[in-house]
């Protein structure tokens, strides 16, 4: 659990520099994600209070932008393509499996942290459908039967 303070103080640490200066914004809230794993309200706060920018205007780039996360996520990151020839491979079969096993739903985080599943659209890896990453390694052919062992290699 993040402390107040603390967020508010290492925020303000990342502001700093910027101050002051146009398009600042965009990289303020890459560098503050890239620390907390997401944008805590509190470090919105302080980048509010810091560059005199409404929250409202905050939030509003912060959730144009698919690269910005107004929730934790896993250390592991699942996508499972849902993209057509995966799709026709049996793609449908793969997130339910994961969904059941990891108890958790579409763009959802399991309660531990560890595991964050989106589905997407296309991996553009169609000639192995059907295809999972998970953080920057694709799996690919994949049968549900071979999940669990997928898995549990990201500890």
């Amino acid at each position: 659990m993040l402390v107040k303070d603390e967020v508010v103080s290492r925020t303000e640490e990342i502001v700093a520099p910027w101050k002051g200066r146009k398009g600042a914004l965009i990289p303020i809230l890459q560098e503050t994600q890239s620390v907390f794993g997401y944008l805590p309200a509190d470090a919105i706060q302080a980048i509010s209070d810091e560059l005199l920018i409404p929250t409202a205007e905050i939030y509003g780039v912060a959730t144009f932008y698919a690269q910005f996360h107004l929730k934790p996520r896993g250390r592991h990151i699942i996508r499972v393509c849902r993209g057509t020839a995966c799709h026709v491979r049996g793609s449908l079969k793969l997130l339910q499996k994961v969904k059941e096993m990891l108890n958790v739903e579409e763009n959802g985080t399991t309660e531990d942290l560890r595991y964050t599943l989106e589905p997407v659209a296309c991996l553009g890896a169609c000639g192995l459908a059907p295809v999972m990453m998970v953080d920057d390694e694709t799996h690919g052919r994949l049968v549900p039967e071979n999940l669990k062992a997928i898995l549990d290699l990201y500890e």
